[in-house]
């Protein structure tokens, strides 16, 4: 079997989940790492307690010093990610992202997908659990029940994008952010930093506030010593939809799970990688691709396992 050559562009929690992903599959090898901020501090954090096989992967600082590389997967902040899959879809390679900002999901592919078509090459975008499977069980229960309400609540647990975000922020140190839903779709954001030495707390509490990211939901600020101490990956879903099928009222969906964020996340994207070499060229969101495209395998085995 040839083996599909993956790089991870940007090595953070879900790029260092994605690594030890794509070596548990029997179909993809790792081609490199482009770390896009400091590759020094890459080669620092790599021990055996956060990737349990990193071996000689190449760690550039562009993805063209890798050679040939099938799909990379774009795991940075989701407001860097229009620019960096543009740069690797012209250089003709395919790209898996995370992008969560779910408003400007629609603008990105509008923007990606004749790039995607005129170099030839396939993105998938927002493919993670929220957006991304999460999307795809939103759409079956809107095929099940095409008339109702569908409440999404989130967490408890770190939202990675949220706290990226507060991170980057003059005169933030460390910062985590929680997510902590109050039902019906209804969320707070619970957020704790730790400041640089000089930085006045009611100056980075009001740029967390007024940030999109935050500004639609209630959230408080909270200033810490040692956000290391506070961090747990963990984070959950609960989707529940009351509606109709057909004239029938009162169905009632229900999806949940638990998970390790950055894990899932990476999971889905790795999956997400082989799905795009079976794609014409375009830009795809994941409720467009089918799901045999996602699994490693034959169809007529799944078609005899699943259904």
């Amino acid at each position: 079997m040839d083996k599909a050559k993956i790089a991870l562009v940007g090595f953070g929690n879900v790029g260092c989940m994605a690594l030890d992903a794509i070596n548990q599959e029997p179909d993809m090898e790792i081609a490199g790492i482009v770390e896009i901020q400091n590759r020094q501090k890459i080669r620092e954090t790599l021990t055996p307690q956060k990737c349990c096989k990193f071996g000689e992967t190449p760690v550039v600082n562009t993805i063209g010093e890798l050679g040939n590389v099938d799909v990379a997967l774009i795991c940075a902040p989701s407001r860097k990610v229009k620019e960096v899959v543009t740069d690797c879809l012209k250089l003709g390679i395919n790209t898996v992202d995370s992008f969560d900002i779910h408003s400007e999901i629609p603008a990105l592919k509008k923007h990606l997908d004749p790039i995607a078509k005129e170099n030839n090459k396939v993105s998938i975008i927002s493919a993670g659990w929220d957006p991304g499977i999460d999307s795809v069980i939103r759409g079956w229960f809107l095929a099940m029940a095409p008339k109702g309400i569908t409440h999404t609540n989130y967490g408890p647990g770190m939202s990675m994008g949220h706290t990226v975000v507060v991170k980057e922020l003059p005169g933030v140190k460390n910062a985590l952010s929680i997510t902590v839903p109050a039902g019906m779709g209804i969320h707070r954001r619970m957020v704790y930093v730790e400041l640089e030495p000089g930085a006045v707390f009611a100056e980075v509490e009001q740029a967390i506030k007024n940030d999109p990211y935050f500004i639609k939901d209630r959230t408080y600020v909270y200033q810490t010593d040692n956000v290391n101490n506070l961090i747990d990956v963990g984070h959950g879903v609960l989707m529940e939809r009351k509606g109709v099928s057909g004239v029938t009222h009162n169905q009632m969906l229900k999806f949940e799970m638990k998970i390790n964020n950055p894990a899932l996340t990476a999971q889905v994207m790795v999956s997400a990688a082989r799905a795009t070499l079976k794609q014409k060229p375009g830009c795809y969101t994941m409720i467009e691709v089918p799901v045999i495209d996602f699994l490693c395998g034959e169809l007529e085995d799944f078609v005899s396992s699943l259904v």
